[in-house]
Parts: structure tokens; sequence; C-alpha cells
């Protein structure tokens, strides 16, 4: 098995000019640098990580903490993360917090302890506890898909992003735009059903709900918001109370996917057809949306650049430390279908805008 020694030798440096090249300790000549890998890569030299991680004092590691790695939005934000991470030669650790605050701290802790270099979070309805551990223990971090605020009772947090970054899609305004889109097709009872409570994506979609029945004239009706938690049981068990209404709506916006094939099922329970008997559009598109019948008119979210962006921002972090938190909202693409009601036609995409 090839050494660093031999490395050394075939590129015509020292030691410690290969080991430069390897940990990013100084700068090392382009040509230097680039006679050190090619003999790196024709002995087939594999680098001791852990003897780097001493010299380093880093891992070369990243801690992913993401809850319903099951679900496709979030799928696709891990392949963002792993991508990233590769590019720049980092290895991910994955845990699921199950958006439970105490699991959560839990998970954060392990993280921590495994020595990972930093973090990339999507924090449950009640991150305080996660939050104040983190900003304790100095843990670069970034927070992705839903913003936090740090906790109030921390004097040493009083930047309201704390000293975290923090990437997500932008949510206000696409949710409107699928509650005119449903007025503009003579809809005056469009129901919504909601995330769970607490998680800045829910309400800021409840925001954009009502933004988006004031935009098209019409009155804020409480009785039309049902919260499905997030989940397809729960929203279930909220369309299923929506229908029941003595005025029932006519149109429903869905608030994540999951939640989508939970009011598809109460739909069906209840022999109700989509659009026919009522029009559906939903926040978030996946693989399969546009295999449905109807196929599903929805807000697609950037999950991979959300994944991607959020490595850049951790790196950009370890980098500097010291440098300013950063907020990052993402645009969301409309993707016209026929689930509100529309005559089938070529698919359509219209880009949001960045806040």
């Amino acid at each position: 098995m090839a050494t660093m020694v031999d490395v050394a030798r075939s590129a015509g440096v020292s030691v410690a000019t290969v080991s430069h090249v390897l940990n990013d300790t100084r700068p090392v000549l382009p040509g230097t640098r680039l006679a050190v890998l090619s003999a790196i890569e024709e002995l087939g030299y594999i680098p001791n990580t852990l003897a780097r991680s001493l010299v380093t004092s880093r891992t070369r590691s990243i801690g992913l903490a993401v809850s319903a790695i099951s679900n496709p939005y979030f799928t696709e934000i891990l392949q963002g993360v792993e991508a990233g991470a590769l590019e720049h030669g980092y290895s991910l650790l994955i845990a699921d917090p199950h958006d439970d605050p105490e699991h959560e701290l839990k998970v954060g802790r392990l993280l921590h302890e495994r020595r990972v270099d930093g973090m990339i979070v999507a924090p449950s309805a009640d991150p305080d506890a996660l939050v104040a551990y983190l900003g304790r223990h100095a843990v670069p971090t970034v927070f992705l898909d839903r913003v936090v605020e740090a906790p109030s009772d921390d004097a040493s947090l009083s930047d309201p992003a704390g000293p975290f970054d923090q990437v997500c899609a932008e949510n206000v305004e696409p949710t409107a735009q699928l509650v005119t889109h449903l007025a503009g097709l003579g809809h005056r009872r469009i129901g919504l059903v909601a995330g769970l409570p607490g998680l800045s994506t829910t309400g800021e979609r409840i925001a954009g709900y009502r933004h988006g029945l004031a935009a098209a004239g019409l009155p804020y009706d409480e009785r039309l918001l049902a919260h499905g938690d997030s989940e397809s049981a729960a929203a279930e068990r909220a369309t299923a109370a929506l229908l029941s209404l003595a005025a029932p709506p006519t149109a429903l916006v869905t608030a994540n996917n999951a939640m989508t094939i939970g009011a598809l099922r109460a739909l069906r329970e209840r022999g109700l057809s989509v659009p026919g008997d009522l029009a559906l559009c939903c926040f978030d598109d996946f693989a399969w949306a546009d295999l449905f019948e109807p196929r599903l008119t929805a807000i697609a979210q950037p999950s991979k650049e959300i994944g991607a962006e959020a490595v850049r921002l951790l790196l950009d972090r370890l980098a500097a430390p010291d440098r300013q938190a950063r907020v990052l909202r993402l645009p969301c693409t409309f993707v016209h279908r026929t689930s509100c009601g529309c005559p089938d036609q070529p698919e359509k995409h219209t880009k949001g805008n960045v806040s």
C-alpha cells in the first residue's frame, strides 16, 4: 500500500507539501498541487482520514438532521446535500429527529459528539433547546426548509437568526398564487389544509393563503382552515372536517405533498372527484404528480438546490466563522396541470420571485 512518503518521492516534493495539499493547511503552487494529485492517483494512495483529522482538527464530515427522510421532498434535499458534500470531500452522518424537540436535541448532541465539522438541520416546531445547545457550543450550523429564531432568553443570540445561516423556499407568494388562481376560476370558498402548528412553513403558507384571499377580494373564514399537521392521516381527518361543513369549500389548497395524499384519500372515501366536485391545488410537487388523474397543479420547491445551498453556506461558515449570518430564500415554480379545473394543456411552469 502506497504511503505519503511514496507520493512525495513520486511528485518530487517534501512530505510536508503532500500534507498541505491533502489538508489545505497552506497554499501550494498549482503545478506542485497537480503533481501531488497525479502521484496520488497513479499510486492509488488512500489518505488516512483519522490522521488527517488529528492534524487539522477537522473530520471533513457534516451532520444532517432531517425528519421524514422517506418524504420525497426531503429525499431530494438529501440528494442536494450529499452531492454538495461529496463535491468538496465531505462525508455525511444522517439522523432523523422525528420532528420531536426532545429527540431533536438528542440527535444534535450525538452528531456533535461525533465531532462533525458542522450540521445541517431541518428544525422541529419547537427547536429552542437545540438552537440554544448549538449556540452554546458554537457548532457551525445551517438550518434548512424552516426558519428559526434564537431563543428569547439567550442574550448571546440577539441576532434574530442567531449565529446560524438558513436556507429555505419562498412560501408566502407561491401559496397566494395558488389561491388567486383558484379564485380566478370562480371559486369563492377556498379551503386550506395547513401543516403542523409552530413550523415556520405552516405560518408562512397560512399567511400566503390569507394574502391570496385578500388579493382576490375574498373574506377570510377560519372555518375553511384546518390543520393536517404535515402528515397524511391528519390531513385526511382535516379534509373530512372541511367537507362536513354546512357550506364546504369548492376548492382546496393542501400545504405539502403528504397532506395532498391524505386529502385525496378523504375525497375518495366520500366518492368525490377532482376537479368535478372539488378543485385541488397543492404546495409541493413530486415525481408522480403528473401521473395522477387528474394531474396535480402544484408549487414545486427547489429541494435539491436548497440542499446544495445549505452545504455552500456551511462551508462558507467554516471558512469564515465570524461573518454575518445569512438567510436565503429560493424561488418556487407554479406547475399548471388539471386538478385545479383547467382544461388539459401542455404543462406550464411559472417561476416565482426571490425575496
